[in-house]
Order: C-alpha cells, then structure tokens, then sequence
C-alpha cells in the first residue's frame, strides 16, 4: 500500500514557524521520526518513509500555498495513488487552538490551499486532516495572524499537539480513515 502524505505550507525561512505552515511542521517531524529525508522534486519537497509496511510519500509543496493543488495532482498522478490514500495536512481558524479534525469530503473552508486542490482534482472528496489554530485577531487582520509566528503560548499547545497530527497519520495508513476518526476526532 502506498500513501502520499501532504502537509501545507508556504517555503521560505519568512514563513518558518508561521500558523500557516503547520502541514510542513507535521511532515517534518513524521520524516525526522521515522528516519526520513525530504529532497527537492518537482512541485516539492519529497520523503519517502516504510511504516507498517506501508509506503509513505511525505510533500511539503513548493508551489505556495495557493497553488498547493498543482503538486497534490502531479504526485498523486505520478505516484499512481488514488484520493482515498492522500491526507492533506492543513491549518484551520475555525478551530480553536491545537484540536484537530479529520474528515473525508468538504468545502474549502476559505483555504486557498485547499481551493486549490480541490480545482486541481475536480472534486472535493479526501481526506484531510485540519489543525485548528485558533481565531484569536481584530477584524481586517486575518492574513497577519495566519501568517504569523506562534506565540510561546501556543507553541507549547501545538508543539504536544504535533505528535497528536501524527498518531493520526499512522492511525489513517493502519487501520482507514473511519476507524481512525472513530477514535481520534475528539483527542
């Protein structure tokens, strides 16, 4: 079984530990556990990692965000897999700090992320994993706050909750994506 792993973000030093790329912290950390090594491929960086099994293919796009759809299509193509084994690792501020929700179809939320990978597929069915950062700016200032740095507040609520993203990851490529939103999705 074979599974692509798709944590959003922006590349750039500037957008480093920024709400925003949270999907990158995620992959990250997943490589660096399981050994991996993420290179430079086309439309991203790649790490290809065995757990349980099971072939992981871990993607950070380089295409920026807004055009995040570009590299899911070229990879899942490429690779030869189908939507049912992707999960696209994304930030989400209707969601307080630090839950996480899964689901399996959906609106874009307001994501240009996931706007467009869901132009780029044609249909807005697969699996994504949102981590909620919170909703905590002034009115007008929403691109600020998504694109700022976590306070250290926060970072001791997300950097927990990072391990959390994982075990759902490796919940998803064990045992499917209902079982693991059955015993994850109020963690």
């Amino acid at each position: 079984m074979k599974y692509l792993i798709i944590g959003l973000g922006n590349i750039g030093a500037e957008y480093e530990n920024t709400r925003h790329n949270i999907g990158f912290d995620v992959v990250d950390r997943l490589s660096k556990e399981l050994n991996g090594e993420f290179k430079i491929e086309r439309h991203a960086f790649r790490s290809e990692l065995k757990f349980k099994g099971r072939k992981l293919i871990l993607l950070k796009p380089t295409t920026f965000m807004n055009l995040s759809g570009k590299a899911v299509k070229y990879w899942m193509t490429t690779e030869k897999v189908s939507a049912d084994n992707i999960i696209v690792i994304l930030d989400d501020l209707a969601i307080p700090l630090g839950k996480l929700r899964m689901k399996l179809k959906g609106g874009d939320g307001n994501h240009n992320g996931l706007t467009s990978i869901i132009e780029n597929l044609g249909n807005n069915v697969f699996p994504r994993l949102r981590f909620g950062i919170g909703s905590d700016f002034r009115r007008g200032y929403q691109s600020d706050f998504v694109l700022g740095k976590w306070t250290s507040e926060e970072n001791v609520v997300v950097d927990e909750r990072i391990d959390l993203a994982i075990e759902f990851v490796k919940s998803f490529v064990s045992i499917g994506a209902q079982r693991t939103m059955t015993a994850l999705n109020n963690k």
